[in-house]
């Protein structure tokens, strides 16, 4: 059983997401999340197999940028946005992992849709310091 560190546990999050979501390597990504993966998003399948086939049947021009990551114990809490999602706006997300192993066992997120400026009730944006353009 490997047991890691918060610290640890971001910068694994960090590499997983570049891994799997901005260089498409699946089979370096199958190093970083766990065989018993454990998906509770909506929108995606179950499994391993499920988020990677998602990640599949999306845009190749998809990516990934975090803005914030947060460790305590095993869990991360990442805001991130994903943009060239083949949509009109970019995602925000706050994605949660829990980490067993050394590896992304669960995960869990909330999904967003980028808002302009002209969208923005409060008129901030909802990632990094400038709206979208």
């Amino acid at each position: 059983m490997t047991k890691t560190t918060p610290e640890q546990n971001k910068a694994i999050v960090l590499e997983a997401f570049d891994t799997l979501f901005n260089k498409r390597d699946y089979v370096a990504a199958e190093q970083l999340w766990s065989d018993r993966y454990i998906q509770h998003s909506a929108h995606i399948a179950p499994g391993r197999k499920g988020l990677f086939d998602l990640v599949r049947a999306l845009p190749d021009t998809l990516r990934y940028e975090n803005h914030l990551i947060m460790a305590e114990g095993d869990y991360v809490i990442a805001h991130g946005r994903f943009s060239g999602n083949g949509r009109p706006a970019a995602w925000i997300a706050a994605d949660v992992v829990r980490f067993e192993d050394g590896k992304l066992a669960e995960h869990w997120d909330v999904l967003q849709d980028e808002a302009t400026q002209t969208q923005s009730v409060s008129g901030l944006p909802m990632f990094g310091d400038r709206f979208p353009a």
